[in-house]
């Protein structure tokens, strides 16, 4: 589970140097489907994130997220794809996704992730995690120059040099967004000071110190990975509440 110790004002933090989606579970619940609707494909925005499934589902699950967060990319390919594809489409469990935003590099990603109407989302956030190896290898190795343009300048200038060196144009792209669309989703200060906001008011809310953190009905889970949280899912859908 990693550590948001050093958390503080997103958009204040200047180091930006430090720092793959197929899943499958082991053992499947044995949830009925309660409601018969399309729930795994609706996607819905929501105040601090974006939530998949149906949005009055009693189980409420919601992860708290970085794309820094190498426990976090391993949890999407592990876990994201079994709550969608066997918790999800019963109408009793929602998925929201939050980001905790730690540095610039998180905050782009979080720019990158939310570019496009709802629908896109979850799409976007699985074509990042799965070149994350591969994006966060090169922000590692980054140059003096590099890190400085990530550093200094306008807005705007910093989230275009990041998005570059990383690859997240290419990776986009790849999800349907020209370079000019994505442009305009990285350059929204507005929209990067509403999710720096946003993440630091989950973190003082919730009590957040660390990433992934999933809450359930309101409760922190002691669980920060697949394994560890398919248990909680599964001993809800065992409950005469659910």
């Amino acid at each position: 589970m990693r550590s948001m110790s050093r958390f503080t004002k997103p958009l204040m933090i200047l180091a930006a140097s430090a720092l793959a989606v197929g899943a499958a579970a082991q053992d499947k619940p044995r949830p009925e489907t309660e409601k018969k609707g399309n729930w795994g494909t609706m996607v819905t925005a929501t105040e601090g994130g974006h939530l998949i499934g149906n949005p009055d589902a009693a189980g409420k699950l919601v992860e708290f997220m970085s794309y820094t967060c190498s426990h976090c990319a391993d949890f999407a390919r592990t876990g994201d794809g079994a709550i969608k594809m066997l918790y999800v489409p019963t109408g009793k469990v929602s998925f929201e996704v939050r980001h905790l935003i730690r540095d610039p590099i998180d905050l782009t990603a979080a720019l990158a992730a939310q570019c496009g109407e709802p629908s896109k989302f979850f799409g976007n956030p699985e074509a990042l995690i799965i070149k994350h190896a591969d994006w966060m290898a090169k922000a590692r190795k980054a140059t003096q120059a590099q890190t400085s343009r990530w550093r200094f300048g306008s807005f705007a200038s910093r989230a275009q040099a990041i998005a570059s060196d990383l690859d997240f144009y290419d990776i986009m792209e790849g999800r349907g967004f020209s370079r000019a669309q994505l442009d305009q989703c990285l350059t929204d200060e507005a929209k990067a000071n509403a999710i720096a906001n946003q993440s630091q008011a989950d973190i003082e809310k919730f009590d957040l110190s660390g990433t992934p953190t999933f809450i359930m009905a309101g409760k922190t889970l002691d669980a920060h990975d697949w394994k560890s949280l398919q248990p909680h899912l599964d001993e809800y859908f065992k409950s005469p509440k659910s």
